[in-house]
């Protein structure tokens, strides 16, 4: 994956975690070079992504700020699903299944459950 691939789905992760919240500010990409090595226009470039995604805000001279955060669960809720899942996962490896296995499985899991609340809704 490309590095500014793995910063966009870094920052993403940390937003939908709720480890980054609306208003908090993202690393200076100085600060980014400096710990990971990597050149700065990779940096800007992904930077540039997640503000045209929405997800991410880039103010002149102040820095790049998150404004908004898609999911609207409470830490504490998000802890307990996020404790719950990591059992489930335990379960499974334990049972044999490989990363791509669980990863395919959760995929298509939410892809059952996306269709299943759209037949509710409609």
């Amino acid at each position: 994956m490309a590095p500014y691939r793995q910063i966009i789905q870094q920052v993403r992760q940390a937003i939908l975690t709720g480890r980054l919240r609306p208003g908090d500010q993202l690393p200076a990409v100085r600060e980014v070079v400096t710990t990971i090595a990597i050149n700065p226009n990779t940096v800007f470039k992904a930077y540039r992504e997640l503000e045209h995604e929405g997800l991410v805000e880039l103010r002149q001279g102040q820095g790049t700020f998150v404004r908004q955060g898609p999911q609207a669960m409470a830490p504490a809720e998000l802890a307990v699903l996020r404790r719950s899942l990591l059992r489930w996962m335990k379960v499974a490896q334990r049972a044999g299944l490989q990363q791509e296995t669980i990863l395919a499985l959760c995929a298509a899991t939410l892809q059952e459950a996306e269709r299943l609340l759209s037949e509710e809704a409609g």
